[in-house]
């Protein structure tokens, strides 16, 4: 047995419960009974062969062992053959994609939805998100829906939609958003929840990191390939690096403060590192106010420059204490009339959100989250907004936006060339 495997056998063990829809299952529980009605196989289709979903396929395979992959889909070729090779490599029991079941292109999500699966994994660069979300619910599939759910309001208004309906059709929906499922900070939650650091105040969010990856454009791609390729570094495709990136920090932000939504927010970025054309047209920096009811305010902070600083914590201040999380240093701490400081099992959370997938799944009680991932998705869209324009923008003008960042999904081709907007400036580009 692994460690991971020994991690998350343990978790459950010492808790006693498996978390599921917001209760919980009695240690001991067989889910196998939980899933009488249904089959014992549970297929797994992947839609997005890229790193994350590689990733995330192995993670649902380890998560259940009567799982199996039997589907994949990816607009390029080269990601799906690389994925299922690495998958095959790792798990050769439980990945059984045949040849007729590997799909590339636009419609592929379509092929896989209609292949029989009964699980799919939505890893997919963000702009294709809605539209995935909402084909797999209205084909009666349980969803990982990979962080962020959208790069714009009336993406995230569909998402809203498709969480709904999901919800009434008794359909499991879990978020990429992983901290959420990562012991320490669970901990920390507890016990803010609990009022050890009285009522929350203000929110700070801090991540600094320096540069990633750029695929150099080769001759035989068309500019639609270049940009998919390339996506991070397009807003109507990632939404911008506070919506695909930062979005976790932000995520941190509205769980502190019971994922309630703010009244609105202002802020400042821009690009001073990561200027030249290969860049795309998104920030390198943001600053950004949120606020809430009752003078609550939520700060954010972040850049993407090489060379720099770096640094990914969240201090949250109440009226009794203050609660610090620094993910790469794992500190995980609250101070009230005591210090305390996590000192129990880690987990890999990547692992965890799959377990608790399929045993929501198996036991017949659908966990969605569906609401929770759009909100706060739509904490790091706001953010781009006002960072964008320069500025203040309430929550409901930016929920009624109907600004479109990219093509509607059927308009999808190789020859298709996508408006890219320039760089915006604050106090000149127009936001909602």
């Amino acid at each position: 047995m692994d460690q991971n495997n020994k991690n998350r056998r343990s978790f459950l063990k010492s808790t006693g419960t498996a978390i599921v829809a917001g209760s919980v299952l009695p240690f001991g529980f067989n889910i196998r009974e939980g899933f009488a009605a249904q089959k014992s196989t549970l297929k797994v289709g992947l839609i997005g062969c890229g790193g994350r979903g590689t990733g995330a396929a192995a993670q649902a395979l380890k998560a259940d062992k009567d799982a199996e992959l039997t589907a994949m889909g990816d607009i390029f070729e080269d990601y799906l053959d690389e994925s299922y090779q690495s998958l095959k490599k790792m798990n050769p029991e439980q990945v059984k994609v045949e040849e007729a079941n590997k799909f590339v292109g636009f419609d592929a999500i379509q092929k896989v939805l209609a292949s029989d699966v009964d699980v799919v994994i939505l890893t997919t660069p963000p702009a294709f998100r809605p539209a995935h979300f909402k084909a797999a619910v209205e084909a009666g599939k349980h969803v990982f829906c990979e962080k962020p759910v959208a790069v714009d309001a009336p993406g995230i208004r569909s998402v809203l939609e498709s969480a709904r309906l999901a919800k009434e059709k008794g359909l499991s929906v879990v978020s990429g958003f992983t901290y959420r499922f990562d012991n320490p900070k669970r901990a920390v939650f507890d016990r803010i929840k609990n009022g050890e650091i009285g009522d929350i105040t203000n929110v700070l969010t801090v991540r600094n990191g320096g540069g990633l990856w750029y695929k150099e454009r080769q001759e035989s791609w068309t500019e639609m390939e270049y940009q998919l390729r390339n996506w991070y570094y397009y807003d109507w495709l990632s939404g911008d690096y506070i919506v695909e990136m930062m979005v976790h920090s932000l995520d941190l932000m509205s769980w502190a403060l019971g994922d309630r939504v703010p009244i609105s927010a202002t802020g400042t970025g821009g690009r001073q590192a990561r200027t030249e054309e290969k860049w795309g047209n998104i920030y390198d920096h943001f600053a950004i106010e949120y606020q809430y009811e009752n003078n609550i305010k939520g700060i954010h902070f972040s850049r993407q420059q090489k060379g720099c600083s770096n640094i990914n914590q969240a201090d949250f201040t109440g009226t009794k204490g203050s609660a610090t999380i620094n993910t790469g240093k794992r500190i995980h701490t609250t101070m009230g009339e005591t210090r305390w400081d996590y000192e129990g099992e880690s987990n890999n959370p990547y692992d965890t959100q799959h377990v608790e997938l399929f045993a929501s799944i198996r036991a017949g009680e659908p966990m969605n989250q569906g609401e929770l991932m759009a909100n706060s998705t739509m904490l790091a869209i706001i953010g781009r907004m006002v960072g964008y324009s320069g500025q203040t923008i309430t929550w409901e003008e930016a929920m009624k936006s109907d600004v479109k960042l990219g093509p509607d999904a059927a308009d999808y081709r190789w020859d298709l060339v996508v408006d890219v907007p320039q760089v915006a400036i604050p106090g000149i580009t127009k936001a909602v």
